[in-house]
């Protein structure tokens, strides 16, 4: 066995929009109804989303199924959450909460075996490995390794360029929420100030050679957003589109 290429982290690479699902339910069979849906990538949530390493492994084996790739957020910005979701076999991790280049190197070397990093030797055990059938895996993985960096809050702002500019940070993604309420706008994502922010964020993540990523309901910003330079771009979450339909449905026959 080889280590599997990362297609998503090669299409994003090479400039073509990536649409994706948000993972929020913890649900098997979801996981595996949205990767059959067609989309480029779901991203189990397990910052936001009851979303354990339990939960998360029959997702992953789910999406595998469907061909759709994976991507994991983790809860916080901790080297050991890093590796266990690693191990688990995921390729593309979103770090939330990254303020500065420091948490970001330190993030992009837990990403990668030595030299280039401080990953754990342990993958010999775990899924990512096929269980110890890929030989050469602390060898191939590295380059298969896919990190996206969170920027939402004004610190991020400040410090765009330092982040972006971090060897082994393949990408930033921009939370318009959280970076709304740190700027002194909850609730208030479409903002001026937070609009100008977010534009900056993407800019300057673009100017460095860099993934620029972002999540939105509204299906207007879609085409808007993949002009202005986005390419992972999160268009919709389980939960939300299933509460819209089931309550849509309701409505019609009651």
């Amino acid at each position: 066995m080889q280590v599997a290429e990362n297609t998503l982290k090669t299409a994003l690479k090479s400039g073509r929009v990536q649409h994706g699902l948000w993972l929020t339910s913890g649900s098997a069979v979801l996981a595996e109804i949205a990767g059959q849906a067609g989309f480029d990538w779901c991203l189990i949530d397990g910052e936001h989303g009851p979303n354990t390493l339990t939960e998360m492994l029959p997702q992953l084996q789910a999406l595998a199924l469907t061909g759709t790739q994976a991507v994991v957020r983790i809860t916080n910005a901790d080297v050991w959450m890093v590796k266990q979701v690693l191990d688990l076999g995921c390729q593309t991790v979103l770090v939330p909460m990254v303020d500065d280049a420091a948490k970001a190197e330190e993030m992009a070397r837990a990403m990668r075996y030595p030299p280039d990093g401080i990953r754990g030797m342990g993958a010999v055990l775990a899924r990512a490995s096929g269980f110890g059938s890929i030989a050469d895996y602390p060898h191939a993985a590295n380059a298969q390794m896919c990190l996206l960096v969170q920027a939402e809050s004004a610190k991020a702002v400040e410090n765009i360029d330092a982040i972006a500019a971090v060897d082994g940070v393949d990408g930033v993604f921009v939370g318009p929420a959280d970076l709304s309420a740190d700027m002194g706008y909850p609730g208030q994502p479409d903002h001026p100030e937070v609009e100008k922010a977010i534009d900056h964020l993407i800019a300057r993540t673009t100017k460095a050679g860099k993934i620029a990523g972002i999540i939105t309901f509204d299906e207007r910003r879609f085409a808007e957003y993949a002009k202005k330079g986005v390419t992972f771009l999160g268009v919709g979450g389980d939960l939300a589109i299933l509460n819209s339909a089931l309550r849509g449905l309701a409505g019609r026959v009651s």
